[in-house]
């Protein structure tokens, strides 16, 4: 009897755990309102501790880079930290460290973002030094020069890291002059070339208030935080113009190497092709494919046959690069050179798989598992929650987005994510990038084609 009794309880518990990790990981309250400027302000009220973080993000990315002046959005981005017209640079960072506030900002691909987090009680002031630094920034020669000598100074010493020289070059291989075709720090050469005027002139086209969208959480209060954005940000008129759309990068049939040759005891290896945007409906399909594939850590397929089964791999992993554009899909990892032919073979193998059979029972439960069970820890702090705020306007995901990831994980079937496979992933044609000992690798592309070839075969 007492036996039936613990079962019962342990049954009970089980049962009860299951709804705990199955019920919306997180209900964040979003309100959504459009400022007199055009602005649209997201705000989630978060009382726990005397604390405010903001985040502005505008239609600044570095996907708006021109053609020749690649760099200039993060350029621009730093520049703007470097005082106002009335406070210098030292001043401004002065005035900001003795509040033990923070500001901040900086380009990404698609927007460049503003920030600050400060304690309540210098909310106001820490908000009317950000409004300053955006609306009156100083832009003095002196500090551009200095600004663009530090960023080509960072791209120097990136140039040395093999990885960085295969991510850039994949990146290039794969869109070509496309706006996601250069790094967000763009190339020294460019950068170097960058005048004062042009960051200026970039400021002016891209900073618009009617284009951006505003998140704030913590101690505050929403429509006291609209009043004060709004006595604040005066300045920054008008709209930027939508950016026409690229076509979605593409690659021909076969594997196009760009071999690389460095003297280094370690090859990085990039291989991938075109992806999806964030706007795509098939987005939470690819998740949890992408997952069991290769972005699950040690829990997914290339990590066990390439690194743990095999020993091919230092590290290796997947993803999909879902941007405001079709991004792209790829494979990174590294492996001795000599190690570079097989461990991309059985790549090859583990691609062809995942589009030939359904995947287990237990790959799908664990894959769910983990991608809920993460996704609170997106939302444990503030600047976690200004983040994907603005995710939920920027990639029109909608305010209740934190209650639907579940169900829209949760839909997923086996059936789904072997067709996401088919119709995303491309293993007979891909950019491969190897930075490598090329004459210890010995990478011989011409041998991963009788395996795609072979694979065709009824």
């Amino acid at each position: 009897m007492r036996r039936r009794a613990h079962a019962n309880v342990a049954a009970m518990i089980a049962v009860a755990m299951g709804a705990l990790f199955y019920r919306p990981a997180f209900a964040l309250e979003i309100k959504r309102i459009k400022l007199n400027n055009g602005a649209i302000l997201l705000v989630s009220e978060q009382h726990q501790l005397p604390m405010v973080t903001m985040a502005i993000s505008f239609d600044a990315g570095s996907r708006r880079d021109p053609k020749g002046k690649e760099g200039l959005a993060s350029l621009t981005a730093s520049a703007l930290t470097q005082g106002t017209k009335t406070l210098t640079t030292g001043e401004f960072n002065q005035k900001v460290d003795f509040m033990g506030s923070s500001i901040g900002l900086g380009a990404s691909a698609d927007y460049a973002t503003a920030t600050f987090t400060s304690l309540k009680k210098y909310e106001d002031e820490t908000l009317h030094l950000l409004a300053q630094t955006l609306q009156q920034p100083g832009l003095h020669d002196a500090d551009l020069e200095r600004k663009r000598a530090d960023q080509v100074a960072e791209i120097r010493a990136s140039e040395e890291e093999p990885g960085y020289v295969a991510s850039v070059t994949f990146t290039q291989e794969l869109f070509g002059d496309e706006p996601y075709g250069h790094p967000s720090e763009g190339f020294a050469e460019t950068v170097s070339k960058l005048t004062s005027e042009d960051v200026r002139e970039f400021y002016r086209d891209h900073y618009k208030m009617g284009s951006s969208v505003i998140a704030v959480t913590g101690d505050v209060e929403t429509n006291a935080i609209r009043e004060k954005l709004e006595h604040e940000f005066t300045g920054m008129a008008g709209t930027v113009p939508a950016q026409a759309e690229p076509a979605a990068p593409s690659v021909a049939p076969g594997i196009h190497a760009k071999l690389i040759d460095r003297n280094v005891a370690q090859a990085n290896l990039i291989m991938g092709s075109s992806g999806i945007a964030r706007s795509n409906p098939d987005y939470y399909k690819l998740q949890v494919m992408n997952y069991i594939l290769g972005g699950g850590g040690f829990a997914s397929r290339l990590m066990k046959v390439v690194r743990s089964k095999a020993g091919l791999a230092y590290g290796i992993e997947s993803a999909f690069h879902a941007g405001k554009f079709p991004g792209a899909f790829l494979i990174v990892l590294q492996t001795k050179n000599e190690s570079a032919s097989p461990a991309l073979k059985l790549i090859l193998e583990q691609l062809h798989e995942i589009q030939n059979a359904p995947v287990s029972d237990a790959e799908m439960d664990s894959a769910k598992k983990f991608l809920v069970g993460s996704f609170p820890l997106k939302l444990d702090r503030q600047s976690g929650i200004v983040s994907f705020m603005l995710q939920t306007e920027l990639y029109g995901l909608g305010t209740d987005y934190a209650e639907r990831y579940l169900h829209l994980i949760g839909a997923v079937t086996k059936a789904d994510v072997q067709s996401a496979a088919q119709n995303y992933i491309h293993p007979d044609a891909l950019d491969l990038v190897a930075v490598a000992n090329q004459k210890a690798a010995k990478i011989d592309v011409a041998s991963l084609a009788p395996h795609r070839q072979a694979d065709a075969q009824p």
